[in-house]
């Protein structure tokens, strides 16, 4: 007994003295009930909205206030003519515009009946339909506390539009989200793994040494899931346009451009977490734990980033995934150009250079 005793001590000595064991142990439920916590939310807080009020009276301002009031929303601005709504939907920022009729608090007064617009951007459905019951909710308030001032019964109804996606079809919202999290299971796992497998082999030296320059390498070993990766983006917009019905209003040449630039961002993470994995198991747990999760958590493919606490929604923006889901949706659905998604391209383009500095600097290579 003596014996079995002394060797569970041997074992718990073994796991306290190993880090990684600790953080497997505790670190990880700890971060993942936090990270699932505060993340998995319907939910939406602080979304951004414009109005277009045509009236702008005494009513129209008092419905106004009691959304500024409200943490749902954040009234961005104000519009000034309704052709400019979907423009202002093409640069992203706003979620939603709120339209007041001309004349409404004389509408109220004479016909007992005013109307409001509620025009969403549909790319996310279920945050479209959650902001019109919302933004419904907030309404009808006003109209209860209308009533109890007022002897005289009043309605105010809310028209819902849904802009890109009028069907509120979840596939329009999926299919860019398949598409990255594909993309980068293939382009990171699978390089993170390959490259440590050579380095837990023990084949690594014996290609360092080689007539080949290091740098060509990694490029050689990563080269054949570039084109493995675009065959699956392929794959995924045939079947999403031919099968799904889910259209592809912008440039194909500029979605084709973005796509390698995420696969190549994605290979670079890979490259990276091969860095610091000694064996395919470590590589294999790093690009599940620090990529699969957060490009499913944090990257708005699922959940709305605007509901997460700041400190999430700060860290969600290294997420390269965050920016390719925004740029996919704003192609496909939206049908923008460059101009439109010039800021997410360049944060792209920056993560990717970063993580291949990183991974260069890593691994000591010199480039001629």
């Amino acid at each position: 007994m003596k014996r079995f005793i002394g060797f569970v001590k041997k074992e718990f000595y073994h796991i306290f003295r190993d880090k990684r064991s600790l953080f497997i142990l505790f670190g990880m439920p700890i971060a993942q009930i936090l990270l699932f916590g505060f993340a998995i939310t319907n939910e939406i807080n602080n979304v951004d909205i414009a109005i277009l009020d045509q009236s702008n009276d005494i009513e129209t301002q008092k419905i106004i206030y009691k959304i500024k009031a409200s943490p749902y929303f954040n009234v961005e601005n104000q519009i000034e003519k309704e052709s400019d709504i979907e423009s202002e939907f093409k640069k992203g920022k706003i979620k939603a515009v709120l339209i007041f009729e001309p004349n409404f608090s004389k509408n109220l007064e004479t016909k007992k009946v005013a109307v409001v617009q509620a025009i969403t951007d549909a790319t996310e459905p279920n945050v479209a339909n959650t902001i019109a019951n919302y933004t419904s909710a907030i309404i009808q308030n006003y109209q209860s506390q209308k009533k109890q001032s007022n002897s005289n019964p009043v309605k105010v109804e809310v028209q819902s539009r849904m802009f890109y996606n009028p069907e509120l079809k979840s596939v329009f919202n999926f299919v860019p989200g398949v598409m990255t999290v594909i993309l980068m299971l293939v382009s990171a796992m699978m390089t993170s793994i390959s490259i440590t497998r050579e380095k837990e082999l023990g084949t690594m030296e014996i290609l360092l040494v080689s007539p080949l320059k290091p740098f060509q390498v990694i490029i050689g070993k990563v080269f054949p899931y570039i084109f493995l990766s675009i065959i699956n983006a392929i794959v995924i917009l045939t079947l999403g346009y031919f099968v799904f019905k889910m259209p592809i209003n912008g440039s194909i040449f500029l979605l084709a451009f973005e796509s390698i630039l995420f696969i190549i961002s994605a290979l670079s993470l890979g490259i990276l977490i091969s860095t610091v994995s000694n064996s395919q198991q470590t590589a294999m747990m790093l690009s599940l734990m620090g990529l699969m999760l957060p490009v499913i958590i944090l990257s708005g493919f699922i959940f709305p980033i605007n509901s997460m606490p700041l400190p999430m929604q700060v860290i969600s923006n290294i997420i390269p995934a965050k920016w390719f889901i925004i740029i996919v949706k704003a192609i496909m659905l939206k049908g923008v150009g460059i101009q439109y998604i010039w800021k997410e391209t360049l944060i792209l383009i920056g993560m990717t250079v970063f993580f291949i500095t990183l991974s260069i600097k890593k691994y000591k290579i010199r480039l001629e």
